[in-house]
């Protein structure tokens, strides 16, 4: 075997497992292997989990944050001064922030992205073709799905259907779309059946960013309806996926247990953003202001598909994030008060099995045998502890190479008369 990881917690209620990892698959799982491989890592008891999978972000907007400050920290302001930023897009500033983001996600134990570049006249392919070059640079790290995103709408703004499909003969893999940056309800529905049109004549799936906003009083923001019937209409079941979906939250629940129960039945996936829709939600509630979340229990228990996933990192979005899916997943239970045992392990779902669902690999996805080898193994020795601890990588698997290791040394001194030096280097990705 080329790879033999002994002694891992994969199950709490159950023994310590050595991982058996050859031509870059899981071969043996067991108490036990007795073949020696090429390399053998001791895990010494540590949790391990499948590599963490980013569904939604937005690599060629990162550290913005800086540059041209955003002050009211409205979803408005922040396409505005994103928009300013996106008209001075130079190609190796955007490959040097945009490996900023894939370093701290490779660290972080994260195997695989979904990149979601802005296609318009602002900027015009260049977060695509940064993307494109990004995907084979970082190939034996992780991997790079890229969506074609409208950000400023294909109605509205001239030029974009010829942008569109330049973005997919380029290489990217997905259709996406942002139906509520349009003027009207109408061009809204428009949107959405061209970003549809397009999807089914290329065999590609679907990711739009949709209904962000606090309430349903614009039509434009209240289109999940639509794409749920668009999906079954159209038989695109199981390969649309929608992020934000914030206004939904804002419903009652008898109002969003219809359009629930339709999702359900598009099977479409939905991510929920939640560094960037809380910072940027309820901002004119006066009084009780709100989550500004899709109402993720409520999704979860109508059996709705959910994951989660940082969006963006400092920038006018959000201000904040290191690309860490634990973090984001920590955040996001404490939102949505997902704090008993089985609560937090659906947390853990929701940035691994789930976001696998979205992004369409979960035949290849997991900790078993036959799957690919993207592993995370944890310095805890608890599972369910991942999201309490958040621990460090201590070692990262992409397809059974090591790309990651990481040690660290804490030390509470009480007199303790030692060299106070820091001796272990910074953590580094290889």
């Amino acid at each position: 075997m080329d790879i033999v990881l002994r002694r891992v917690r994969i199950d709490d209620e159950q023994p310590l497992q050595d991982i058996g990892v050859e031509n870059g698959r899981i071969v043996e799982i067991a108490e036990r292997i007795e073949q020696a491989g090429a390399e053998e890592i001791d895990a010494g008891g540590r949790a391990a989990l499948p590599g963490f999978v980013e569904p939604h972000m937005h690599l060629e907007k990162a550290f913005l944050h800086r540059r041209l400050p955003a002050r009211s920290g409205t979803l408005e302001e922040a396409i505005r001064v994103t928009g300013i930023l996106k008209s001075k897009q130079e190609r190796d500033d955007v490959l040097d922030r945009s490996r900023r983001v894939l370093d701290m996600s490779v660290r972080n134990g994260t195997t695989l992205i979904r990149a979601h570049p802005d296609v318009d006249p602002i900027q015009g392919l260049i977060g695509v073709e940064t993307a494109v070059e990004l995907r084979e640079e970082y190939r034996d790290l992780l991997d790079i799905q890229i969506v074609a995103f409208p950000q400023e709408g294909i109605l509205k703004t001239d030029g974009v259907d010829e942008l569109m499909e330049a973005a997919l003969d380029m290489g990217a893999d997905v259709v996406g779309g942002c139906p509520y940056n349009e003027l009207t309800w109408d061009d809204t529905r428009s949107h959405i059946d061209k970003v549809f049109d397009l999807a089914a004549k290329r065999g590609l799936p679907i990711d739009m960013h949709v209904d962000f906003a606090d309430d349903v009083g614009d039509e434009r923001f209240a289109s999940a309806r639509y794409i749920a019937e668009k999906t079954i209409e159209t038989g695109y079941q199981g390969r649309v996926a929608l992020g934000h979906v914030t206004s939904l939250g804002a419903l009652a629940p008898d109002e969003a247990k219809p359009v629930i129960e339709l999702l359900r039945k598009a099977d479409i996936h939905i991510v929920t953003l939640p560094a960037t829709d809380v910072y940027l939600g309820g901002r004119k509630d006066e009084a009780k202001p709100r989550r500004g979340l899709t109402p993720v229990r409520a999704l979860h228990e109508a059996g709705v598909n959910v994951a989660y996933s940082s969006n963006n990192i400092r920038n006018a979005f959000t201000p904040f994030g290191k690309a860490d899916p634990l973090q984001i997943g920590n955040l996001l239970a404490h939102l949505v008060q997902f704090g008993t045992p089985e609560h937090q392990a659906e947390i853990l779902k929701m940035g691994t099995t789930n976001a696998a669902r979205v992004v369409g690999v979960s035949e290849d996805y997991g900790l078993a045998v036959g799957k690919q080898a993207d592993i995370v193994i944890l310095d805890t020795e608890v599972v369910a502890d991942a999201l309490l601890d958040l621990p460090a990588r201590s070692w990262v698997l992409k397809r059974g190479r090591v790309t990651v290791v990481t040690t660290v040394e804490s030390r509470i001194c009480r007199d303790c008369g030692q060299d106070h030096s820091l001796k272990i280097p910074r953590a580094a990705a290889r």
